[in-house]
């Protein structure tokens, strides 16, 4: 019976967006394995065409198989597909439960170890215990050994080939990239206070790059209420600003615009993820959370990171816990210059590599 693995991961855009790297190398160093990715319906474009072996599978947790029965009928529905092997990269209650299932069956199934014990010793108040834990895609890799599976480097470059996506399947509000012109993406906003830059000081950062660089392009990337407040108003006064979500229908298409990017600006957010799917530098905010803790983009240069020494840092694993101080100073702390010269730093070297 030829080899069928299953992988489970229903979480965030982010999480997801980190396996793409491991489950194309996985394809690569095993062309003779089937791969099939159990996931929300938004990560289908991540692995639909990534490898010949690698099949997506959408399952809709809060709709069609959401609660007990739901999952009862998710599980007959995968067993039916003949797995022989599962790979549980979520480790929750949905996961666990048909994870439970397929043991009783006697398939073979490992699962993630999320180290949660060595994340509250990094986020504790005191005596913080600062040990870089095990980048997620490690974490990832260990599942896939465990089952027999061993990956020898991660050869992942890019969901797009060298040149970068094909731009002229975007809007024409977009156009071709001159030569002369900087591309910079900014991700402004994340889910939680603790990882979102003051909006008021990102628009010094914009303003700093707009009159340091006259010809660059800056693309806004983000879609909700926060942004249509700032991402107008900034569009406005601004001419060099482009408000992404304005033109682009789809993930796909951001991904296209990110692969051409000199550099990304981003919050520890997806959008630091995306754009690493695309090979993009990323200048790294971070402010509640820490980038030891395992969830750094894929392949970003540490240097690259923008952040403060400070002792209450990191407080969180996600950036979900209230500052016990009220202010956010990780974040406030940060002054505009300190991100612009980051920026600076990549596009001289892009500057240097092009001559």
């Amino acid at each position: 019976m030829k080899q069928h693995l299953l992988i489970i991961r229903f979480s965030a855009l982010g999480d997801v967006a980190m396996m793409v790297p491991v489950v194309y190398s996985l394809a690569m160093q095993y062309p003779e394995l089937r791969i099939t990715v159990l996931s929300k319906p938004f990560a289908r474009s991540f692995f639909e065409d990534l490898a010949p072996n690698v099949n997506f599978m959408a399952a809709d947790i809060k709709g069609e198989y959401n609660g007990m029965k739901g999952l009862n009928s998710l599980y007959r529905r995968l067993v039916a597909k003949q797995f022989t092997h599962v790979a549980d990269l979520h480790s929750v209650l949905r996961s666990n439960y048909l994870r439970l299932r397929f043991l009783m069956g006697h398939f073979k199934v490992q699962h993630i170890d999320k180290h949660r014990k060595d994340r509250r010793r990094l986020v504790k108040p005191h005596n913080k215990q600062r040990r870089p834990l095990p980048a997620q895609q490690t974490n990832y890799m260990e599942v896939f050994e465990k089952l027999g599976f061993p990956i020898k480097e991660l050869t992942f470059k890019s969901v797009f080939p060298a040149e970068g996506g094909n731009l002229n399947m975007l809007p024409k509000a977009i156009g071709p990239k001159c030569y002369w012109e900087q591309w910079i993406g900014i991700a402004p906003f994340a889910a939680h206070q603790g990882k979102i830059y003051p909006p008021e000081k990102m628009e010094l950062v914009v303003k700093q790059l707009t009159e340091k660089y006259p010809k660059c392009r800056i693309f806004l990337f983000g879609r909700g209420k926060e942004e249509d407040r700032y991402f107008k108003k900034w569009v406005k006064e601004m001419p060099q600003c482009v408000f992404v979500g304005w033109h682009l229908e789809n993930m796909h298409q951001e991904l296209i615009l990110m692969s051409h990017l000199d550099v990304m600006i981003s919050m520890d957010s997806a959008n630091m993820h995306l754009a690493s799917l695309t090979n993009t530098p990323v200048v790294s905010v971070w402010g509640a959370t820490h980038p030891m803790a395992g969830f750094m983009g894929y392949k970003q240069k540490e240097e690259n990171c923008v952040q403060l020494n400070l002792d209450c840092r990191p407080c969180s694993v996600y950036g979900q816990k209230p500052c016990i101080f009220g202010d956010y100073h990780c974040m406030t702390g940060i002054t505009p210059e300190m991100i612009v010269g980051k920026v600076d730093a990549i596009l001289n070297k892009v500057q240097q590599t092009d001559k």
